[in-house]
C-alpha cells in the first residue's frame, strides 16, 4: 500500500522527550516501512524515520520561539498533504479536526486516529463530518456517534523498557506527565504525603500550565520527600519509572489512553490509576495495578500494589499492547477501508467516494 502519514507538527517524530501522539506516529510508521509498504511522513524536519519524509518547517515547532502561530505551519502540511492526495492509496491523520474540510474534497480516504478526546466545540467538526472513517484509541473514547472502522491501542516496543526485577532502595512512586490539572500531579503529590512515600515527578510544563506548576506544583518540591526531575528523555523516563515501586496516574480527566501506564507496566512496575477514561482498559486490575474510585482509595491500596508480580505487568504488555499488534490493527483497516473503496467504484484510482 502508498500510506501517507500525517502527524503533529508540535514535537519531533519520535519526540526526545514528551509525545505521546509522535512516538506512537514513529512506532506505526517505521513498522509499515519494515512490512514492505511505502509510506510518506509529513512532519516536522527534525523528525527520524524509516519513511520518505516530507517536511513543511525545519523543526518541532515547540523549539522555535519564533513560531507564533501553529495553525498556519497545520494548514500548510495539510495543503501539501492534500495536493498530493492521488499519490496515495489511503492517508492516515493524526492531527484530529483540521484536516477533516480537506479530506472531504478529494477521492482518496483519510482515516483519523482520534488521538483526544471531545470538546463541546470540536464535536461540532466532527459530527459534520461523521461519515469519514475514524479509528478510536480506546472504547471509552467512543463519547460521540462516529463512522468508527475500530478500536487500536497505542502500542509500544517493550524491548524499549529495560525490565528491573525489583524497585530501587530506597522506595519511591513515581508520576510522569504534562503538569496540568487533567494529569493530575497536584493529586499524586497529596497522594504522596498522605501515605508517607517519597515521589519523583518528572513531565513538561506548557506555558498554559505555568502558573499552576508555580501555585499548585512548586512549593511542595522540597528535593527530598517531592523531587521534581523536569522533562525527561526516553533513557531518563524508562529508568525513573523501572525504578519505582509504583507509578501514580492520578488523572482528573476522560484519558483517552495513556502511555503511561503501558510504560510503567512494561519494565514491570504495576500502575495505580484513577477510574476515569481508558484505564479500565489498559490496567488489569488486580494483577498489574489497582483502578481507584478517589485519590484516598489510591493512596490506602499501595501496600497491595507492592504485591503484584512485576513479571506479570512486562507480559501482560508485551501480550496486548506492542507495536506488532497495533500495527495489525491498523493494516487490517487501511485493507477495509480501500476494499470498500474498490467494491463501491470498481478500482483504486475511481471518482471520489463520500465518507
Amino acid at each position: 500500500m502508498k500510506i501517507a502519514q500525517v502527524a503533529p507538527l508540535w514535537e519531533r517524530v519520535p519526540p526526545p522527550t514528551y509525545g505521546g501522539i509522535e512516538l506512537v506516529v514513529s512506532h506505526l510508521t517505521d513498522e509499515l516501512v519494515r512490512r514492505g509498504h511505502e509510506v510518506t511522513l509529513f512532519a516536522s524536519g527534525d523528525s527520524q524515520t524509516l519513511a520518505n519524509l516530507e517536511a513543511v518547517y525545519p523543526r518541532a515547532l515547540r523549539l522555535d520561539p519564533n513560531v507564533k502561530e501553529y495553525a498556519v505551519y497545520e494548514m500548510l502540511e495539510l495543503s501539501q498533504v492534500y495536493q498530493r492526495s492521488q499519490e496515495f492509496d489511503i492517508i492516515h491523520s493524526h492531527v484530529g479536526i483540521s484536516a477533516l474540510s480537506l479530506a472531504s474534497l478529494v477521492s482518496t480516504p483519510t482515516v483519523h486516529t482520534l488521538h483526544g478526546s471531545f470538546t463541546k466545540d470540536n464535536r461540532i467538526a466532527f459530527g459534520h463530518h461523521k461519515k469519514q472513517p475514524y479509528i478510536s484509541i480506546s472504547d471509552a473514547q467512543r463519547q460521540i456517534d462516529l463512522n468508527y472502522f475500530g478500536t487500536v491501542y497505542n502500542g509500544i516496543n517493550p524491548e524499549d523498557y529495560p525490565f528491573k526485577k525489583q524497585p530501587q532502595e530506597p522506595e519511591y512512586l513515581a508520576f510522569l506527565g504534562r503538569f496540568s490539572p487533567d494529569k493530575g500531579p497536584h493529586h499524586a503529590i497529596a497522594i504522596a504525603k498522605q501515605s508517607g512515600w517519597r515521589l519523583k515527578m518528572a513531565g513538561k510544563i506548557d506555558l498554559v500550565d505555568s502558573k499552576f506548576f508555580e501555585q499548585e506544583i512548586a512549593p511542595h518540591i522540597d528535593g527530598q520527600q517531592i523531587e521534581y526531575l523536569g522533562e525527561v528523555n526516553h533513557d531518563e523516563k524508562a529508568e525513573l519509572l523501572g525504578n519505582a515501586a509504583v507509578t501514580l496516574f492520578p488523572i482528573a480527566w476522560q484519558e483517552p489512553f495513556g502511555l503511561v501506564m503501558i510504560e510503567s507496566m512494561a519494565t514491570g512496575t504495576p500502575v495505580i490509576a484513577m477510574n476515569l477514561g481508558s484505564v479500565p482498559e489498559v490496567i488489569a486490575h488486580g494483577a498489574t495495578g489497582f483502578i481507584c474510585q478517589n485519590y484516598e482509595q489510591m493512596a490506602e491500596i499501595i501496600p497491595q500494589a507492592l504485591k503484584l508480580n512485576r513479571q506479570t505487568c512486562r507480559q501482560y504488555v508485551e501480550n496486548k499492547f506492542s507495536v506488532a499488534q497495533m500495527v495489525n490493527g491498523y493494516e487490517a483497516i487501511y485493507e477495509k477501508i480501500i476494499q470498500a473503496r474498490v467494491d463501491l467504484n470498481g478500482h483504486i484510482h475511481a471518482a471520489k467516494i463520500q465518507f
